[in-house]
């Protein structure tokens, strides 16, 4: 009796167990297989499905906002969109507008790994890019700030204000889901506030008070390198190879942090392994800074006018060791990427400390070198920008980085169209 009373209990507890294995694997486990099925995201890896790409509505603006800018000797790629000015000179560290607009015209993005592609209808945009090229625009119209020229500067800032007020998607979003580059300092300076609200794609924050951009709305794009890539840097020993120590080429004399440079030149004089020279940009200089370089085991990254400068980007794609001294930098793709794996940084009061920043690169040994220097070489993609696009190059990249913005910007949105009143949160007690 007891044996008969024993295998029922067990063929009971057979039948319970049978019974919620089902059902968690049909009812519990498919939903949240397919939840981990349709989750996506770039940062992930090993089986997640790739996140399908930005959908991106291109304002279809007169050339005088853009591409005529470039002149008449910048010569086609096709399809009617020109190449980047080859005399274009130090312009060049400046024109994310321009590779930004080239990945959304027909060939500028190659293979199925494109952050971004163009729609027509806006309906079906997730953002709106505004191709306004402010950053040549004040290179090119009066770029001493007094000249006359500079009125045309603002007219085509007053003339684009124009026609985004009267677009119904400006409109409804108040601007907040609208991509407008000002990579430059300088860029759009006549009436940026009154685009505060949208996603601004800047090189730093320099210049910029806290209410009209943060690292919170804003995407931080790195500087168009202006030396070339360091291709064929396979050389069996790189270490021995660089007999520099440190490699500063550039203007010495800045305003606000900037001023940090004139102070480090006296610091650093009497090193035989330290090169730090006061020049001017130009076609020779820029070869020359090239060849320092690739000579180099480090490079120094000092404010300029602003917190950063093309500097850092030029030693980057030399694979030359970033030495970054800025109290106020921020830099590119941070969330993605640890500037700490491949740069070292200095507060201004350590570099400023005779002698202590040469002694600390000098304790630095080999291997820890070497490992730097490896993962710069890994990473250098991320700072190429180039016609088509590559997967995971500088514009794709910054491409994803507006994506992270859209969250935030899309919650504004939404807020915005049902509060009767001020915003409160901003006015609530602190």
């Amino acid at each position: 009796m007891a044996e008969k009373k024993l295998l029922a209990s067990i063929a009971f507890v057979v039948v319970v167990l049978f019974s919620f294995s089902v059902l968690f694997s049909s009812d519990l486990r498919s939903p949240l297989s397919s939840f981990a099925s349709s989750f996506s995201s770039p940062r992930c890896a090993g089986g997640w499905e790739r996140t399908p790409p930005l959908n991106v509505y291109m304002y279809d603006l007169p050339p005088r906002f853009h591409i005529e800018m470039l002149g008449g000797g910048a010569g086609d790629r096709g399809g009617g969109f020109p190449r980047w000015p080859r005399t274009s000179g130090l312009k060049r560290q400046h024109s994310v507008e321009y590779w930004m607009m080239a990945s959304l015209v027909p060939g500028g993005s190659a293979g199925g790994r494109a952050e971004a592609v163009r729609v027509s209808d806006g309906e079906a945009a997730d953002v709106f890019f505004v191709p306004f090229f402010s950053s040549l625009s004040f290179n090119t119209h009066g770029h001493n700030m007094t000249d006359p020229d500079t009125e045309i500067d603002r007219q085509l800032q007053i003339d684009l204000l124009d026609i985004l007020k009267k677009s119904k998607y400006w409109e409804r979003s108040g601007g907040r889901d609208h991509v407008i580059p000002m990579h430059h300092p300088n860029a759009f300076r006549f009436l940026r506030d009154q685009v505060n609200a949208s996603i601004l794609v800047v090189a730093d924050f320099g210049r910029y008070p806290r209410n009209l951009s943060s690292l919170s709305k804003d995407v931080v794009a790195p500087y168009v390198h202006v030396v070339d890539s360091f291709l064929d840097d396979d050389l069996p020993d790189p270490f021995e190879s660089r007999p520099t120590l440190l490699f500063f080429r550039g203007r010495t004399v800045r305003k606000d942090e900037g001023i940090v440079r004139s102070k480090l030149k006296k610091i650093l004089k009497g090193y035989d392994d330290v090169h730090y020279e006061n020049s001017m940009a130009s076609g020779e200089g820029i070869k020359a800074s090239s060849k320092g370089m690739r000579s180099s085991k480090f490079c120094l990254h000092p404010a300029g006018d602003t917190p950063s400068s093309c500097r850092l980007f030029d030693a980057i794609v030399s694979h030359c060791v970033p030495v970054i001294v800025s109290d106020r930098i921020e830099l590119p793709f941070e969330d993605e990427i640890d500037y700490s794996e491949f740069s070292l940084f200095f507060s201004v009061e350590e570099a400023l400390r005779p002698g202590y920043m040469v002694n600390q690169l000098r304790n630095i040994q080999k291997d820890k070198w070497m490992d730097m220097w490896k993962k710069l070489k890994s990473i250098t993609r991320h700072y190429e920008f180039q016609y088509p696009t590559k997967s995971e190059d500088a514009v794709n990249m910054i491409w994803r980085q507006v994506r992270y913005k859209l969250p935030a910007a899309n919650l504004a949105v939404h807020r915005s169209r049902r509060l009767k009143i001020p915003d409160w949160w901003n006015q609530r007690r602190r």
